[in-house]
């Protein structure tokens, strides 16, 4: 009988395998110590399981992260394929070496900066979400293929066997799956598509809880990239294939758009926080800018001797600050000028700083280059997918995936059970209009042939003297704040189980609404919030699914987290003098 472990992290089970833990008298030095054991932490049980099976063959981080993803494309089909793209945070412990692969996806050579507007100038609605216009370019096997030949220690088929196996034989439907399925708008599109509708509904209506979804076409994709690489997936027969799909569905690809398509290797932002080191994605995340930027200001002010009303003031006005330089100067690094050092430069932090009243909300409305005060709610349900990963020898990933929103455009191309991406809609269909998270569009991220369009994931390292951190999460331009709260918690000596269960808000300057999760803010603090001048949104739902692991040098600790929101596994195994033990 098949079995699909759900663990929330607020009861955890520790299952004993030979499993002890135990103190040494002395600490060891920070500096010199390894890892006592590994830990993954996924958004998804069978993709945790995948990665830990691939850790115990030998593998080290960076073959587990190329399961772990070709798992999530499989079980996760609505969040992350290889449809769609993503970011790869690496650090080689023997290197000393941080390295972050750019595996978005880029807009076809046939796109044009106007492609999504109507005669009259407005933006036709749904164009850039839905159908084969939607799609961009995809990364993530390009990006997988990159990562298990330069930094894996197993073959690449090696690494894509479990996924292959749970798309050849079926896995069974979660209650995640299951209620994206039937979401109505998403459904309705699903049922466009026959190649779609083939895979993900059973005789017509969603598959449900329980019921064994098989994708085999899925599968023989996966194998030709094993057997092939590059050529399996990017030329010949699964090429063919997906440009015809495409293109069927109202697309404009050619064979040329995949041929050329190649991942970007790029140097990591890093930033302090104090003494806490930062290591995260730099453009075209808009996500590392705007975290650093937010814990720039933040450090010229002691945070720990403010009210629990200051705090979050403070906290949200760092958003607001950020997200208004998102707005004006981010984009595709290679198309555009960033000037990222300036952003993060003290001197533009002090400043921004100074924009903020001790006990009211700067109004957006005032900010230079604003545009027009956008009231609309951006959508609430989570997208993307993130994993966090720590070996034996301190090498790390962490990672966050996407196809944009769920199940991306809803295209799967024919024969090949790749479901594609609508990432076309990050890029400004036109300046001053929102895309479907409300970010307000601007001409650095107008759409170009090849061009990559900017992203909000924000995979992160944290370092302090005697800890690390590994964490991330998928939540669209939510975030950037979420990570930034989790580095917050982290900062202040609490480990991985608070950092993915703290409270959340967010603001994102436009629209000028503090978004507060269920329960996050009490009563009183909202009250005094509203006094203040800002105008609060009380979502119906939580949001987020952040994966973090932390290790503790001096304990010489590893603990993995997985969001207690979702369903996801966060699992550690513990090197003891009695061999390994599991600690979920």
């Amino acid at each position: 009988m098949e079995r699909q472990l759900v663990f929330k992290i607020f009861s955890l089970i520790t299952i004993s395998i030979n499993l002890l833990i135990f103190f040494s008298n002395t600490f060891a030095k920070p500096n010199n110590i390894l890892p006592p054991g590994y830990a993954i932490a996924s958004a998804n049980p069978l993709a945790t399981n995948a990665g830990l099976e691939i850790l115990a063959s030998g593998g080290n981080a960076f073959d587990a992260a190329v399961a772990v993803s070709a798992v999530l494309a499989v079980v996760e089909p609505y969040h992350s394929g290889l449809g769609g793209g993503g970011f790869w945070l690496l650090h080689q412990e023997d290197q000393h070496k941080n390295i972050f692969i750019d595996g978005r996806e880029t807009a076809p050579l046939a796109a044009k900066k106007d492609m999504y507007l109507a005669p009259d100038g407005s933006v036709i609605p749904g164009l850039s979400l839905n159908g084969g216009l939607a799609a961009a370019i995809p990364g993530e096997p390009a990006a997988l293929i990159y990562i298990a030949k330069k930094y894996g220690r197993l073959p690449l088929a090696k690494s894509l066997a479990p996924a292959i196996r749970i798309a050849q034989e079926g896995f069974l439907v979660d209650k995640q799956l299951s209620s994206f399925l039937s979401n109505e708008d998403r459904l309705a599109q699903i049922k466009k598509y026959p190649s779609t509708a083939k895979i993900f509904l059973n005789k017509g209506r969603p598959y449900r809880i329980g019921e064994r979804l098989i994708q085999t076409d899925l599968a023989n994709t996966l194998k030709l990239i094993a057997e092939k690489g590059e050529q399996g997936f990017y030329a010949g027969e699964v090429a063919d294939r997906l440009v015809r799909g495409v293109n069927a569905a109202g697309g404009i690809w050619t064979l040329e758009d995949l041929s050329k398509y190649r991942i970007k290797v790029r140097e990591p932002l890093i930033g302090a926080y104090h003494n806490m080191l930062i290591v995260t994605a730099p453009p075209p995340s808009a996500g590392g800018v705007a975290l650093l930027t937010m814990l720039n200001i933040l450090s010229h002010y002691s945070l720990a001797s403010f009210s629990k009303v200051q705090w979050v003031h403070y906290l949200v006005e760092s958003m607001r600050l950020a997200y208004w330089q998102r707005e004006r100067f981010l984009g595709d690094p290679d198309f555009v000028t960033i000037p990222v050092e300036k952003l993060l430069s003290a001197e533009n932090a002090k400043q921004l700083s100074t924009l903020i009243p001790p006990n009211k909300a700067i109004p957006s409305s005032i900010l230079q280059g604003q545009t027009k005060n956008h009231q609309g709610e951006q959508k609430s349900l989570t997208h993307t997918t993130h994993f966090s990963i720590i070996d034996t020898e301190g090498n790390r990933v962490a990672a966050t995936l996407s196809i944009n929103f769920i199940f991306g455009s809803s295209v799967v191309a024919e024969g090949t059970g790749v479901l594609l991406n609508d990432e076309m809609d990050d890029f400004s269909s036109k300046v001053g209009q929102e895309n479907v998270f409300g970010i307000v569009g601007a001409d650095q991220n107008a759409i170009a042939p090849g061009k990559r369009p900017l992203s909000s994931m924000t995979p992160t390292f944290l370092e302090l003297p005697d800890r690390v951190a590994i964490l991330g999460t998928p939540g669209g331009s939510r975030i950037p704040t979420m990570v930034l709260i989790a580095s917050l918690v982290f900062y202040d000596t609490y480990g991985a189980i608070s950092m993915v269960s703290a409270m959340r808000f967010h603001h994102q300057y436009l629209p000028d609404v503090v978004q507060i999760e269920p329960d996050a803010l009490p009563p009183s603090i909202q009250q005094a919030l509203k006094a203040m001048g800002y105008n609060l949104m009380q979502l119906g739902r939580n949001y987020g699914d952040m994966q973090a692991i932390t290790w503790d040098k001096q304990t010489n600790i590893l603990t993995a987290a997985s969001d207690p929101r979702a369903i996801g596994l966060a699992a550690s195994i513990v090197n003891t003098p009695s061999g390994y033990g599991v600690r979920f």
